[in-house]
């Protein structure tokens, strides 16, 4: 058998500069991903190590008021820049996790926490989600039967098909 011979074809210059753009686009985006942590937990510091951890469960655990869907961490919202230094502050102090916790819900309610406890006042934060979906099975399933019952009864024929049907059979019999 011959052998191979490969062409050393080179990709046009449009397409060296795009395949550079993409590489400097995707460095830079990794780049930014690696040092996520950094802006938010670096600007602070700590006496040691616990005291950072203890920062960072916080911060994941208690809820933005601002944007509701995301905790502290993650949130640009001012409103969260001040909790996480009142957090960072506090854990200096040396204030325990749950007298965090606790300032916090007082200032705030339960709806910071992230799983508020099941108690009177979060019974509806926690049941409903379950009772919307109950409530939306419960009313598929009563679609579903009435749209059966519709299928299964009959529709009587008015006397114009009647006499349509009946004129059809008497030339198919003939």
């Amino acid at each position: 058998m011959g052998k191979r011979v490969r062409s050393h074809h080179r990709a046009p210059p449009e397409r060296q500069q795009l395949n550079a753009l993409r590489a400097i686009v995707i460095s830079v985006m990794l780049a930014l991903a690696a040092n996520a942590d950094a802006i938010v937990f670096g600007q602070y510091e700590f006496d040691d190590a616990e005291q950072l951890e203890r920062y960072k469960q916080l911060i994941y655990e208690l809820r933005c008021l601002v944007c509701q869907n995301q905790n502290l961490a993650d949130s640009n919202a001012e409103l969260a820049g001040d909790l996480r230094r009142e957090v960072h502050r506090m854990i200096l102090e040396g204030k325990s996790n749950q007298d965090v916790t606790d300032f916090m819900v007082s200032r705030y309610g339960d709806f910071v926490l992230y799983r508020p406890p099941l108690k009177a006042k979060t019974v509806l934060l926690w049941s409903g989600p379950f009772v919307l979906g109950l409530g939306a099975l419960v009313l598929l399933l009563m679609h579903l039967r009435r749209r059966a019952a519709e299928r299964a009864t009959p529709t009587p024929l008015s006397d114009d098909e009647r006499a349509r049907l009946h004129a059809l059979l008497e030339r198919d019999e003939s």
